[in-house]
């Protein structure tokens, strides 16, 4: 079968490499002139398979509280009078209690999981260069709450067989041996020895090369109109360079889903929670992050590559603002300068923003639509590059009739009714 894959970050690319390895004719379709160039830009780098989480949990709605008066808070909302964006803040809430993060963290778990199984076969077989490291995650704990708050955590982990430990603070210096530094201004950690990081962007363009080389084609530079329907089906896709037709559809276009969608009554709940990024050389290696670790009182990620390292969070509710405020990047600077002081060379630090497609639960949205021939692999969040590679094989897998490898049960379109 031909099929379309619209949109080229990891996860239209992971999607296009899983599709070509099962025979199919693919054609990849992007407004940028290269692979992952937005999102998979420059993202954080971490690989957090152990620590997938929802945003929405117990106890979120009166900690956002009182973020609102903290200068170096990690959520922020500019109010618009867009309806999606309150729509999406009340659909948040709605998912804010017990029951419904064990749901949305289990499903979460379980693509990240398979993921972690896909990207090592993927490098395995391939040998893509992307600065990879496989050293773990550790997430830092600045206060005794956090700690006890983590606990409920640990049931999806032992449930799903996801490696973890508590740590205290000197086994966190045995892993991070850097935080010795500022050993006070932490009382523990949560250890993932299985995650891993690497640069997205290097790992994307590597893996379209291999793409190219199985014969799947990239047409770069072409802005995506709308979906051509046919009754019960897709017929093609109109582009600014005309009328692309295919067997099969994939929408893989991130924050950019819903507006191809609209029009034929799919209302994905998808919006474009911005993240933002600083990436910086290393400075001194010995008081440098070896691998992820996770401030959980910023929310901000800090991750080695091979001499740099980048730093990446904070969630900002603004629709599809594209500013670059100083604030944001003081928050994320903060952290890097409060756990790595000596680190790496925060002044020369190179700032970028990102949408990334958030679902108010949490989970990707991942299969099938009403319509026979038009797919969904969209809505990752802050773990495309995490999910990336699970979610491109079980779509491809979806889409050729194959029994997936994983359940698939409550990650398409259909779980919102």
């Amino acid at each position: 079968m031909k099929v379309l894959v619209l949109g080229s970050g990891v996860v239209g690319v992971t999607s296009a490499w899983y599709l070509s390895q099962l025979g199919h004719e693919v054609v990849v379709i992007d407004r940028q002139p290269d692979a992952a160039e937005e999102t998979s830009f420059a993202n954080a780098g971490q690989l957090s398979f152990g620590m997938s989480s929802p945003w929405a949990g117990p106890g979120i709605p009166q900690k956002a509280i009182k973020w609102m008066f903290q200068s170096h808070a990690p959520l922020k909302v500019r109010p618009s009078l867009n309806p999606a964006q309150w729509q999406f803040m009340l659909s948040m809430l709605a998912n804010c209690n017990e029951k419904s993060y064990g749901i949305n963290k289990s499903r979460m778990v379980r693509v990240s999981e398979y993921s972690r199984q896909c990207i090592n076969a993927l490098q395995e077989e391939l040998q893509l260069p992307f600065e990879g490291r496989k050293k773990g995650l550790l997430q830092v704990f600045r206060t005794q709450k956090q700690v006890d708050d983590a606990a409920k955590d640990i049931k999806v982990l032992q449930d799903f067989n996801v490696a973890h430990a508590m740590l205290n603070v000197d086994e966190c210096i045995a892993r991070e041996p850097a935080l010795a530094r500022v050993k006070d201004k932490l009382v523990g950690g949560l250890h993932f020895p299985d995650d891993q990081t690497g640069d997205c962007n290097l790992f994307t363009k590597a893996l379209v090369k291999k793409c190219q080389d199985k014969g799947v084609v990239f047409k770069f530079a072409t802005d995506i109109k709308a979906l051509v329907s046919d009754g019960d089906q897709i017929r093609g896709v109109q582009t600014a360079n005309g009328l692309e037709t295919a067997d099969q559809v994939v929408v893989c276009m991130g924050s950019y889903s819903p507006f191809l969608l609209n029009p034929l009554g799919i209302r994905l709940p998808i919006y474009p929670v911005k993240g933002y990024s600083l990436t910086i050389e290393v400075k001194n290696d010995a008081d440098a992050p070896q691998s992820t670790v996770m401030d959980e009182t910023f929310k901000v990620a800090i991750t080695r590559f091979d001499n740099r390292i980048r730093a990446a969070g904070t969630a900002e509710l603004a629709d599809f603002n594209g500013d670059l405020p100083n604030a944001r990047r003081e928050t994320i600077a903060h952290s890097v300068k409060s756990l790595f002081p000596e680190g790496g060379k925060v002044d020369e630090a190179i700032f970028w923003s990102g949408f990334r497609p958030m679902t108010p639960d949490g989970t990707p949205i991942i299969g099938a639509t009403r319509y026979k021939n038009l797919w969904l692999n969209t809505g990752h969040g802050t773990l495309g590059w995490t999910m990336g590679p699970g979610s491109g094989k079980l779509i491809a897998d979806l889409i050729s009739g194959k029994q997936p490898e994983i359940d698939d049960n409550g990650l398409a379109f259909s779980r919102y009714g």
